[in-house]
């Protein structure tokens, strides 16, 4: 059983929901040790000043910070956080509220029991359509088209839930700044042999107007970068 848990929280401007996030970070009752690594992105709401206020004593969980003077996108801030992690496992958690840190344990447990050494959260494998319902259709094509070029059979592989061994990415570079890390971790998690495992997860999506940021633009680099990491890099 792992004995240090690495939770990688990107943020962007997340006022709002960020403490309502680690709220229910902090209610998640675990049998190991957890530190949670927030990166501010650059906000430019009051997200930076929200973190910088936030005391580890206030919580049951380690807590540590770091801040992107300028906004560099998700992949960014995810290689940041990586970059102070300790622990022996890795997931990375969104602040906006889609996904509900109650899941952790059903996503851990295939890793600690060594059933696998990487595992995603899948929102369609409760059989729901998650919305809004061209961000559902872009991310089955790029699923898709991951699995075709990988051996894989995912069903969500641009889920923010991806649980790792932390020894999986060592002496692997991320370059993707923005959304393609999403392709970049699992294609470069595949090359490396890694053993892949999936399992339903809750899913409450927002919209563009309530402050989603992945958008067509994403969907259409995620096909290059699916195939520049498959192919080229």
């Amino acid at each position: 059983m792992a004995t240090l848990l690495s939770v990688l929280v990107p943020v962007y401007n997340e006022e709002k929901t960020l403490p309502l996030v680690l709220k229910k970070i902090n209610q998640v009752n675990l049998p190991w040790t957890t530190e949670v690594i927030i990166v501010d992105d650059g906000s430019t709401d009051g997200s930076a000043h929200l973190l910088e206020r936030l005391s580890a004593s206030s919580y049951n969980f380690r807590l540590k910070k770091a801040f992107h003077p300028q906004n560099k996108g998700k992949g960014a801030a995810v290689v940041t956080a990586l970059s102070l992690a300790e622990g022996e496992v890795v997931i990375i958690q969104d602040a906006d509220l889609e996904y509900s840190p109650q899941d952790w344990e059903s996503l851990l447990r295939p890793v600690l029991e060594n059933k696998a050494d990487v595992v995603y959260g899948s929102r369609f494998l409760t059989g729901s359509k998650p919305k809004p319902w061209l961000n559902r259709w872009a991310n089955q094509f790029l699923t898709k088209l991951t699995n075709l070029l990988t051996g894989l059979n995912l069903t969500d592989m641009e889920t923010c839930y991806k649980v790792f061994r932390r020894k999986l990415v060592e002496g692997i570079e991320l370059k993707s700044s923005r959304f393609g890390i999403e392709p970049e971790l699992t294609i470069k998690l595949a090359r490396a042999g890694a053993r892949f495992h999936e399992v339903p997860i809750s899913y409450q999506g927002r919209k563009f107007q309530e402050g989603k940021k992945i958008n067509w633009k994403d969907g259409l680099a995620a096909i290059y970068h699916i195939f520049r990491f498959r192919f080229f890099d």
